[in-house]
């Protein structure tokens, strides 16, 4: 099964295709992902942190803990999926390639680098560093039997670089001749930006949606040439929302409208049966 949803995500990021890789955090939400129609889903780190009781941040929730959470959505569903793997989980490229040879293991078959170090002063990795991370990355799935769709993410909007569009631009094309399939600028809210980022790199382009900003339509991203459409935690946020507004309505209102909107037991139920008997 790896291997028809292997070549099915390279498929996805071929010229002229786009599509919306919705985030899941665990294997509940992917399954209803991919009842609902996605042809891919990607992990969510902060949503898999936020179902922990952790912080979105690199060093709240532990590499192993992301792993069998990856293992379990990829698992859970017949679509490719792709792990939001941060940085990694490392700094060195000798420490990148055998990460990345754990996290393939899980049987995703994409997943992505950050250039993100999290050091405040120096926030991204020296470019030179950053491509061999990108490079070191590559090799580790090269020798797979089947293709492996590597995203590699410029960070310089999310952490201020000086000229945010031109440093971009500059790494994840770099970034792309190191061996990256996928490159992603997070941060970019503006339709215009987009175009111009997509006639400026060399290789499928994806952008995250569901940010506070000026709302984009898929229709408006197909047009500017964008390939991949991610959601982040975007979707988790809106769950915990969920929570929090029904909570606030028993404790406050003391009604329970919030349960019109629930799926049924025997519903959830029989979707999740298939995974048992398969």
């Amino acid at each position: 099964m790896i291997d028809r949803k292997a070549i099915e995500f390279q498929r996805l990021h071929m010229p002229g295709n786009c599509f919306i890789m919705a985030n899941a955090w665990n294997a509940g939400s992917a399954i209803l992902l991919e009842q609902a129609g996605f042809g891919a889903i990607g992990t969510t780190s902060a949503g898999i942190a936020y179902s922990h009781g952790l912080a979105d941040a690199e060093t709240a929730l532990s590499f192993d803990s992301a792993l069998r959470e990856t293992c379990e959505i990829s698992d859970a569903v017949s679509i490719p999926v792709s792990m939001d793997s941060e940085n990694v989980y490392a700094d060195a490229p000798a420490a990148v390639f055998e990460n990345m040879k754990r996290i393939a293991a899980t049987g995703v078959v994409g997943a992505s680098i950050e250039d993100y170090c999290g050091d405040r002063r120096h926030p991204l990795y020296d470019i030179e560093l950053a491509v061999e991370r990108v490079r070191a990355a590559k090799q580790a799935v090269a020798e797979l039997d089947y293709p492996f769709v590597l995203t590699a993410r410029a960070e310089c909007y999310l952490y201020g670089s000086p000229d945010p569009f031109k440093d971009s631009v500059e790494r994840v094309n770099r970034y792309r001749e190191a061996g990256a399939d996928c490159l992603y600028v997070p941060g970019i809210r503006d339709l215009d930006t987009i175009r111009e980022l997509v006639d400026a790199v060399d290789g499928p382009v994806n952008v995250v949606m569901g940010l506070s900003g000026t709302p984009i339509s898929l229709a408006e991203l197909r047009q500017a040439g964008v390939t991949r459409i991610s959601i982040g935690g975007s979707l988790a946020r809106a769950t915990f929302g969920v929570v929090r507004r029904a909570a606030k309505e028993m404790l406050e209102q003391g009604s329970f409208d919030f349960a019109s909107e629930q799926i049924p037991d025997a519903e959830l139920s029989k979707l999740f049966s298939r995974r048992t008997d398969n």
